[in-house]
C-alpha cells in the first residue's frame, strides 16, 4: 500500500510536464512554436520527451509500476476481507469492562416462576433479533461459568469500499492504457464554405493509437457554413474580448443524410463516435496570384496564425509553380490597422474594422520539390533571396480587400479578393478543429465512479463490533453491553447507548422481564450502573 501511494504521489508529478508542455497528440502547432521560441532547448526537451508525456518510456514505467502494485495490493486483502466475511464474529471477551465502552444493566425477572437463566436466555434472543435488524452479523455464545452472549459485527461494507476504490483504480489504469492504444487523435483547418471528408489524407496532423485502424475511420464529412465570433465594442468594459465563438457545420454522413450542428469552446459535437472540439479561429484571406500573362498560377483562402489578442495573423503563401521563380509570401493581416509609436503596423481591434495586408516577397527554392515534409504555416527565408521589404529598398506591398498590387520584377501580380459578395466580410473565417476517437471514455466514467462511491463506503462507513452478555444470579440477571471501534468512530458510544435503549425497551414488553408498570415499582426496578 505504501509503495503504491508513492507510485501514485509520482503518477501525479509526472504528469505536470504535460500541462507546462505543448503535447503532440493536442496541440501539434504549439510544439512547432515552442520549438521557434526556444531552438537551443527543443532537442532537449524532445529527447526526454516533453512533448509526448503520457507516452514516454519514463511515465509508462511509473504507470505499469503503480498497476502492478495496485494488483499486489488487493489480492491478498480480497482474500482476507473474503475469509473475514465467512467467518463468524469474534467471541465474546471475558471481561468487557475492561473495554473503554462499557455499559452494565441489572434487573429482577417477574412473574416468579421465570428463572433467572430463562430471563437470561431471553435477553439474549431478544438482542439477537435486534442486531441482527441493525444489520449486525451476529453469533450466539455460551461459556462455562455461566454467562450467555451474543457477538456481534458491523461495517465490512469499509473495507469492501476500499477494495472497490483500488479496483476501480486498476480499472481506470486498464481503461486508459486500453482506451489509449485505440484511441486517435487529428487536427483539421476549416476555412468557411470547405469540407473536410473523414480520410486519413484530409488531416493536418493524425495520432492514431497503437491498435487504431487509421484505414477504417467513420465516413462522414463536415462543411464549415460560417464562423460566428461576437466582441466587446470600443469604449466597453472588456473592450476586443471575443464573447462568444461559433463554427456552424454542416454534418454529412455515409447515407447521405444531412444535418447542422454548432461547436463552440468547451461544448464539443459528437459525430459517428468522434468527438469534434474547436481549438481556434483566425482570418484566412483568399490571396490570388497572376502571372504576367493574368494566368493564375495561385488562388486560395490561407490561413493566418492570430499573433496576439488584437488578431494581428501571420500566414505564408508559397506558389511552387506558374512564375519565373518559385516564390513565398511572408504576411500579415492587421484586421483594423493602427501604428506603433516606431511605424510599424499594428491592429488594434480584433474584428475587420479597417483591414489590411502587407506581403513580403522572397524567391528561390521552397523545398518542396525534395521529398521534406514542411509546414504550410512556416517559410524558410535564409536560403532564399528577399525581393521587398527590409533592405531590399522596395516597399512592402499593401493591400486592401480588393486590391491588386505588382509583384517585382515584373513577375506578375497578387490580389487580396473581397469576400463581401458572398458572405457579408472581406476575408474569410477559419476553425481549427480536433477529432478524438477514446473508446475508454465510458469505462473511465464508470470505474472513476465507482472509485467514489468505494471512497466514500470506506471513510463514512464505520467498522464496531458489539457484545451483549447475559448472566443469572441468585435474585437477578446481569446484562453488559460493551463496543469497539475498528478505527476511529467518534459515535460508537452514543451507538451502544441507543442498543441498551433499546434492548430495554423490547425487555420490559416480554414476559419475564419487569413491565412498564414494574419498572417504576421500587422492589422490581431496573438498576443502572453504567461506565465509560
Amino acid at each position: 500500500m505504501k509503495t503504491a501511494l508513492v507510485l501514485l504521489l509520482l503518477l501525479a508529478i509526472a504528469a505536470v510536464p504535460g500541462s507546462l508542455f505543448p503535447q503532440r497528440t493536442a496541440d501539434p502547432n504549439g510544439v512547432i512554436q515552442w520549438e521557434k521560441n526556444n531552438p537551443d532547448w527543443y532537442n532537449l526537451a524532445d529527447t526526454v520527451g516533453m512533448f509526448n508525456v503520457y507516452g514516454s518510456v519514463w511515465f509508462s514505467a511509473i504507470y505499469l509500476l503503480l498497476f502492478a502494485s495496485l494488483i499486489g495490493c488487493v489480492i491478498p486483502r480480497a482474500k482476507h476481507h473474503w475469509k473475514a466475511l465467512r467467518a463468524a464474529p469474534p467471541r465474546t471477551p471475558a471481561r468487557l469492562s475492561r473495554l473503554d465502552t462499557y455499559r452494565s444493566v441489572s434487573f429482577s425477572p417477574t412473574p416468579p416462576e421465570i428463572t433467572g437463566n430463562q430471563a437470561a436466555a431471553q435477553a439474549i434472543d431478544v438482542a439477537l433479533a435486534q442486531l441482527r435488524r441493525d444489520g449486525y452479523r451476529t453469533h450466539r455464545y455460551n461459556d462455562r461459568s455461566g454467562w450467555m452472549s451474543v457477538s456481534a459485527e458491523r461495517g465490512y461494507l469499509r473495507e469492501t469500499g476500499n477494495l472497490i476504490f483500488h479496483v476501480a483504480l486498476i480499472g481506470v489504469l486498464v481503461s486508459v492504457g486500453v482506451g489509449g492504444a485505440m484511441a486517435y487523435t487529428g487536427q483539421r483547418v476549416i476555412v468557411e464554405g470547405t469540407t473536410f471528408v473523414n480520410a486519413l489524407s484530409d488531416y493536418s496532423s493524425f495520432t492514431p493509437g497503437r491498435l487504431a485502424d487509421s484505414t477504417n475511420l467513420p465516413p462522414y464529412s463536415l462543411t464549415l457554413d460560417r464562423f460566428n465570433v461576437e466582441y466587446e465594442t470600443p469604449g466597453s468594459p472588456g473592450a476586443g474580448q471575443a464573447g462568444n465563438f461559433s463554427a456552424n457545420l454542416s454534418i454529412r454522413d455515409a447515407g447521405g443524410t444531412r444535418r447542422e450542428e454548432a461547436v463552440r469552446v468547451n461544448y464539443p459535437i459528437d459525430v459517428a463516435g468522434d468527438r469534434i472540439y474547436l481549438l481556434g479561429n483566425g482570418y484566412a484571406p483568399t490571396i490570388t496570384v497572376r502571372n504576367a500573362d493574368g494566368d493564375v498560377a495561385y488562388s486560395e483562402s490561407q490561413p493566418f496564425l492570430p499573433q496576439d489578442g488584437n488578431m494581428t495573423s501571420l500566414g505564408i503563401v508559397k506558389v511552387p509553380d506558374g512564375l519565373p521563380e518559385q516564390v513565398g509570401l511572408v504576411g500579415f493581416l492587421y484586421p483594423t490597422k493602427g501604428a506603433l509609436p516606431s511605424g510599424a503596423f499594428t491592429s488594434i481591434y480584433p474584428d475587420l474594422a479597417s483591414p489590411l495586408l502587407t506581403l513580403n516577397v522572397f524567391s528561390g527554392d521552397l523545398g518542396i520539390n525534395d521529398g521534406t515534409p514542411r509546414s504550410v504555416y512556416t517559410l524558410d527565408t535564409q536560403t532564399l533571396q528577399q525581393q521587398t521589404g527590409g533592405t531590399t529598398g522596395l516597399a512592402s506591398l499593401q493591400l486592401g480587400p480588393g486590391d491588386t498590387a505588382d509583384l517585382p520584377n515584373g513577375w506578375g501580380t497578387v490580389t487580396w479578393e473581397d469576400e463581401t459578395p458572398t458572405i457579408g466580410e472581406p476575408v474569410k473565417r477559419f476553425a481549427s478543429l480536433q477529432i478524438q476517437r477514446d473508446p475508454s471514455g465510458i469505462w473511465v466514467l464508470v470505474f472513476a465512479t465507482l472509485a467514489t462511491a468505494g471512497l466514500f463506503a470506506g471513510l463514512f462507513v464505520p467498522r464496531r463490533r458489539v457484545w451483549i452478555k447475559a448472566h443469572a444470579a441468585t435474585d437477578r440477571v446481569e446484562l453488559e453491553y460493551a463496543g469497539l471501534a475498528r478505527g476511529e468512530d467518534p459515535t460508537l458510544a452514543r451507538a451502544l447507548d441507543e442498543i441498551v435503549d433499546k434492548h430495554q425497551e423490547q425487555l420490559i414488553r416480554r414476559p419475564g422481564a419487569p413491565s412498564n408498570d414494574r419498572a417504576s415499582d421500587s422492589n422490581s426496578r431496573l438498576s443502572d450502573r453504567r461506565t465509560q
